[in-house]
């Protein structure tokens, strides 16, 4: 058997999200039943991480086991024959054996976009739609994240995580036109940490969250001194670094 690691994208819209569910249909489902159809293997597909239901990827890595006598540089195109015309493999490559898709990244790349002008319908499911944010507002408080915090105020009270410590290596907010851009990179998220530090630098901007109780929530943990959770359609991985 030989590793293969995967570049995927996908349009999280029609999915439950990434990990397999009985009866429901997700990514890693589709793509392993790809994988069985192509190459007669029952096989589980690792990713660098889980997204949620309606959470998109620019570039979600993954790896998974096959036979060696099958050609490595086929794999892209005898996968994208097969899968659903809303997932999409960018890569296929040789790995080592010891390699994890997920234990082995060192650092992964959100984005998180959101109209500020009229709703549209053809962007419904990839953007969140909010008026009046201040860019400026926005930078200012998205220093208070930069570097290594414990960020158990912002994430999802449904986590399994033991550990909430991460460090955030940079936040970059863009705004051309409607749009304004988050791109967040990090050596790790916790679960809904993403939408939760969007959504607290919005509620900031928007002056429902004072930059003392974002500031509380960062030292006490307490979810209930943090921001909204922003819908799932603005999330994109964007990529993951080894």
């Amino acid at each position: 058997m030989k590793r293969i690691l995967l570049k995927i994208a996908y349009d999280g819209t029609n999915f439950h999200g990434w990990q397999r569910q009985d009866g429901l249909r997700t990514v890693q489902g589709e793509i392993e039943k790809a994988i069985l159809s192509a190459f007669k293997i029952q096989t589980e597909v690792f990713a660098s991480g889980r997204t949620d239901a309606g959470v998109h990827a620019l570039g979600q890595m993954a790896h998974f086991d096959v036979d060696n006598s099958c050609p490595t540089n086929k794999i892209k195109m005898i996968l994208n024959r097969i899968l659903p015309p809303d997932i999409q493999i960018l890569s296929a490559k040789k790995v080592p054996e010891d390699f994890h898709a997920r234990f082995d990244a060192k650092a992964k790349t959100y984005l998180y976009k959101i109209c500020t002008g009229e709703r549209n319908c053809f962007l419904a499911n990839r953007a969140a739609f909010i008026k009046n944010l201040s860019l400026p507002k926005l930078e200012e408080i998205a220093s208070v994240f930069m570097g290594e915090h414990d960020f158990k105020g912002f994430c999802s009270s449904q986590t399994s995580a033991q550990n909430f410590v991460r460090k955030i290596y940079s936040i970059e907010i863009t705004k051309k036109k409607s749009n304004i851009v988050f791109e967040i990179t990090g050596n790790g998220f916790l679960m809904n940490m993403v939408r939760i530090l969007v959504g607290s630098m919005v509620d900031y901007s928007l002056g429902k969250l004072s930059k003392e109780k974002i500031l509380l929530a960062l030292k006490s943990g307490q979810r209930s001194m943090s921001g909204r959770t922003m819908p799932p359609q603005g999330l994109y991985l964007k990529k993951v670094q080894y």
